[in-house]
């Protein structure tokens, strides 16, 4: 997950300043996540680590519902970028879904309720949902930045 995370910045780095910071923010959900996951005594022992993932999983799922893809609808729009609006559309419900579950685990770890058996389990689930919502969002980005990157670079 680590890699395709590096990955994707290397790609992308620098397309857009907006998204040069959510792809960190992306970095550090990993970092964290992989912290919390690679431990051999249950996430809950750890409530700083706990507390922390929940932190930057909802500072990385709020500034994709409301800064990114927004700003990437806005670009498809600006360069009537239909392929790009159809693939919005087809993508977002599903990452929509994924942002139900990590939510719902935060107000779950927020309110007390995380027990280490539920939790080792929830969060390797999460983790699997977090990965494919990067790729769906990869996806949008490259579709997006390369159908736009041609057309910005041109001579107005």
């Amino acid at each position: 997950m680590l890699e395709s995370c590096q990955n994707a910045q290397e790609r992308w780095g620098g397309v857009h300043q907006l998204i040069d910071r959510w792809l960190q923010e992306r970095h550090e959900l990993v970092r964290v996540y992989s912290s919390l996951s690679d431990k051999p005594q249950a996430p809950s022992a750890n409530a700083e680590g706990l507390q922390r993932f929940c932190e930057v999983l909802l500072d990385y799922v709020s500034a994709g519902h409301f800064e990114v893809y927004e700003q990437l609808l806005n670009e498809a729009k600006a360069f009537g970028d239909q392929r790009g609006l159809d693939l919005a559309k087809q993508i977002y419900p599903r990452i929509e879904a994924i942002t139900e579950v990590a939510l719902a685990f935060n107000d779950r770890c927020d309110n007390g309720d995380c027990r280490d058996l539920c939790l080792t389990s929830e969060l390797k689930n999460l983790g699997q949902l977090l990965h494919e919502r990067f790729e769906l969002e990869d996806c949008l980005i490259e579709v997006l930045h390369n159908a736009h990157q041609g057309q910005a670079s041109q001579p107005a």
